[in-house]
């Protein structure tokens, strides 16, 4: 029974599965072989379609020259679009890709219709072979880019069929283009090398299209055309009639689009509905602001689609604190914290650890470039890379004091830019300080010497004698700086105007007076002269200007934790 088949076909025309091969001339069954003329010249069978998918073929057709054969083949076959989609030869038979089904059965009536040099006739289909169709993905060895001439030629035909005056693209059938065929150019929108040529060349030459028609172009799947969204974002009207999609699902790579007018009609999507209504529907859900759909006039859409200017954000605040009082106290430890863990030795940092404090490090889970944190990834702790593996994720956090600092010892000698912290306070009790601290730094040995990094850090702390903090939890997470972070990093900010002239500053001098500003929050004139005044004894003139506030604050926050425990 003959069956029409869809999409991309690939067809045998020559099987090894004959048994015994039929002869002329005298060269009956027995001993010998075939003679040159039996092996070429065979009777036509019938032909019948049946399902799997195979390709097309022409016995002993190696011997031939691949251009003489295929236009000898195009000279006499009904179809006038190149026949053939990729060409190449298994033994002695050369094969090669055949659209569809249509094109097949034009290529079963050409059988000895060619003769070659020889005076033989070119058989392309022998005696008694099943010819199995199927609908499949064309193989892969058909998307290579077009040619640079192609592509010129492509774009000509493409100018041809521009209308300016309505920014309008007809790309109808334009596989059998008499411009393209003539020039044996194959540019099937089916296949990705030409569905990315031709936007290519929309989004180069007319990007402000708004309409644009791609029926009768064999579409099965919208994969390709999905770029559209972003390159041609104009874009309000779109054809993609006697198609081959088979499910509205493939809509969703279009969502993006703003379209007023669509067709689908001739797609065997369009036919899966019991009623209109939930065909409109369907289509309305990816694209809401439709008014048109198969050239039928929609109602109007519900919805409240307000032209509402784009709000305008308040500034980003630097930090937060819940007062004067928390900020001076963190800025004050922060100081205190970089400046140990920015020299040589770490090891002092166990005072600002408790004794059963833990400590977890994470990378980005996805990377552009892992090698470049490759001295964090080992130890990284990112629950979305372990999800699955809870032995892990208990094994990368450092336990006790002396794991964290012994950790803190492994990890790379970095110098952080005090003035580009920022520290948001996440939680304030009586007994309990949480706040995240975010910045710059850049390592300052090892193989990546000199690399920018960013960084978040959470720590989670309790009161501790003498007006400090306990760490009891710490988590870091690092990632590469960006370009900007970078450009802006290390830069203290020139100290503000005045009358008296203000002494140079080396530049430990410079970042000591900017840290102490950040800290102080006073200016950069009164900072410096706080500074000059304790001979640039940054603990000094910290414990200073902070003394009276600390005491105070951590007198009531030592009562209440007493009172409470």
């Amino acid at each position: 029974r003959n069956r029409k088949g869809r999409g991309p076909f690939r067809a045998p025309l020559y099987s090894d599965q004959i048994s015994r091969p039929r002869h002329r001339g005298g060269h009956g069954g027995g001993g010998g072989g075939p003679g040159p003329r039996s092996r070429l010249q065979d009777d036509d069978g019938d032909v019948t379609m049946v399902e799997g998918p195979q390709d097309s073929g022409i016995p002993f057709g190696k011997k031939y020259d691949k251009d003489w054969l295929l236009s000898s083949l195009q000279s006499v076959c009904s179809i006038k679009a190149p026949i053939c989609q990729i060409y190449h030869t298994d033994g002695n038979k050369a094969q090669f890709y055949v659209e569809d089904s249509t094109t097949a059965n034009a290529l079963f009536k050409v059988s000895r219709k060619i003769t070659d040099k020889d005076g033989y006739k070119v058989i392309h289909i022998i005696c008694n072979v099943t010819v199995i169709m199927n609908s499949c993905p064309p193989p892969a060895l058909i998307h290579t880019d077009l040619k640079a001439a192609d592509l010129e030629h492509l774009k000509q035909c493409m100018a041809k069929r521009f209308d300016g005056s309505q920014q309008a693209l007809d790309l109808n059938n334009i596989r059998v283009d008499p411009d393209l065929v003539s020039q044996n150019i194959e540019v099937t929108l089916n296949r990705r090398n030409s569905m990315l040529a031709v936007i290519k060349i929309i989004e180069e030459n007319i990007p402000e299209l708004i309409c644009l028609n791609l029926s009768n172009n064999r579409l099965y799947r919208l994969d390709d055309l999905a770029d559209i969204v972003n390159k041609v974002p104009n874009l309000k009207i779109l054809n993609l009639s006697h198609n081959e999609l088979k499910t509205e699902r493939e809509l969703d790579k279009l969502k993006g689009l703003k379209l007023v007018e669509l067709s689908l009609e001739g797609n065997p999507l369009s036919g899966h509905y019991k009623n209109q209504a939930d065909y409109v529907s369907a289509v309305r859900e990816r694209f809401p602001k439709l008014l048109k759909l198969d050239g039928h006039v929609l109602p109007p859409p519900i919805g409240f689609d307000l032209e509402v200017a784009p709000a305008t954000l308040p500034p980003c605040k630097a930090s937060y604190f819940c007062s004067e009082e928390i900020k001076n106290i963190i800025l004050c430890f922060l100081q205190q914290y970089y400046s140990i863990y920015d020299s040589g030795d770490r090891q002092p940092l166990l005072d600002a650890y408790h004794d059963g404090a833990a400590f977890s490090l994470s990378i980005p889970f996805t990377l552009q470039n892992a090698s470049n944190l490759g001295e964090y990834q080992k130890d990284c702790r990112n629950i979305r890379r372990m999800k699955d593996d809870p032995t892990t994720r208990f094994r990368l956090i450092k336990h006790t004091r002396l794991n964290v600092v012994a950790f803190l010892n492994e990890l790379p000698k970095t110098q952080h830019d005090i003035a580009s912290l920022i520290v948001d306070v996440n939680t304030y009790t009586a007994t309990l300080l949480a706040f995240t601290v975010s910045g710059v730094f850049k390592e300052t040995d090892g193989k990546s010497r000199d690399s920018f990094r960013a960084f978040s850090r959470v720590f989670i702390a309790v009161p501790a004698g003498n007006a400090g903090l306990c760490i009891v939890n710490d988590e870091l997470f690092v990632r590469n700086a960006t370009t900007e972070e970078i450009r802006r990093a290390f830069v203290a900010p020139a100290p503000t105007p005045s009358s008296s002239p203000v002494p140079t500053l080396s530049a430990p001098q410079q970042e000591m007076l900017a840290a102490f500003s950040l800290m102080s929050g006073m200016n950069l004139e009164w900072s410096q002269k706080c500074l000059q005044d304790n001979d640039w004894d940054f603990d000094r003139a910290a414990q200073i200007f902070t003394g009276l506030k600390v005491h105070q604050w951590f007198t009531r926050i030592n009562e209440e934790f007493i009172y409470k425990t």
